[in-house]
């Protein structure tokens, strides 16, 4: 994306060697999590990567630009991990799981590894982008969520790790979507490559948030509005998280909503021209 390929091939072979690093210590934080929380090393983590982006991979572009695309960088190094670690601390659990089943101690280092991302990626927003008030708004709120369930609650991590999953199941090809749209005008391969990605991205983005979210969304609002976990999770627990989820798959929606639009719009465009053209 920025002079050939170089650069966005170092950040995706960056991202994996992050990741198998991360995956091959899994046993190691999980000990750690035993002794405290493991939410200043992940922030550390996060900060360093932040900073490499940059002041190492992206120290080229624009101003503007710059700090975005560090913080793509970052959530590129969250989503896949994120998604990883929340699906093997699911499937590895031998107790029964449900919407109120106990925190387990490597979900409780999920919740806190994603905190950290969202902590650090709020003060990217703090500092870079403090007008952006949905985004801040978003971040406070999802971090809320995770934080009440890690350290007050100690209950429900298994239903929203299930949404975790959803919510950055798309994130690699978001943020490759949103790093070309940063450089479509400046590079014609990146520009090239927004718009190969539109398409696929936007309908996938449209399933995972706008059908699996909801059913799960339903399936959660039945389950604690029936009482069962009212014994281990207090109501302004469960309804506040109810209420910033519904919020987040609503906004979203209208965001991708609006995608589409744009995107039937510049279509629509192009074929009158050619049409005039031809």
């Amino acid at each position: 994306l920025d002079g050939p390929s170089y650069r966005f091939s170092l950040v995706s072979v960056y991202i994996c060697m992050y990741i198998s690093i991360f995956l091959s210590r899994l046993s190691t934080m999980e000990t750690l999590s035993l002794f405290g929380s493991t939410f200043p090393v992940f922030t550390s983590i996060f900060i360093i990567i932040y900073l490499f982006g940059y002041f190492m991979i992206f120290q080229n572009w624009s101003g503007k630009h710059r700090p975005e695309a560090s913080s793509c960088l970052m959530s590129l190094a969250h989503g896949t991990p994120a998604v990883l670690l929340a699906t093997h601390s699911i499937l590895k659990t031998q107790t029964p799981l449900g919407f109120a089943s106990p925190n387990t101690i490597f979900q409780n280092m999920v919740l806190e590894f994603c905190s950290a991302y969202f902590f650090t990626d709020l003060l990217h927003y703090t500092v870079f982008i403090p007008n952006d008030v949905l985004f801040i708004a978003h971040h406070l709120a999802t971090l809320y969520v995770f934080v009440t369930c890690r350290y007050i609650v100690h209950h429900g991590a298994f239903a929203i790790l299930i949404i975790l999953v959803l919510a950055e199941v798309t994130t690699p090809c978001q943020n490759t979507w949103s790093l070309a749209g940063l450089r479509k005008s400046d590079v014609p391969a990146a520009a090239k490559l927004y718009e190969f990605l539109s398409l696929p991205f936007y309908a996938f983005y449209s399933v995972v948030r706008g059908i699996f979210g909801p059913l799960l969304v339903y399936k959660m609002g039945v389950f604690y509005t029936s009482g069962a976990a009212d014994d281990v999770i207090p109501k302004w627990a469960w309804i506040s998280w109810m209420v910033v989820i519904v919020s987040a798959i609503l906004v979203s929606m209208l965001w991708v909503l609006n995608l589409w639009v744009d995107l039937y719009r510049e279509r629509s465009k192009k074929t009158k021209n050619q049409k005039k053209s031809s």
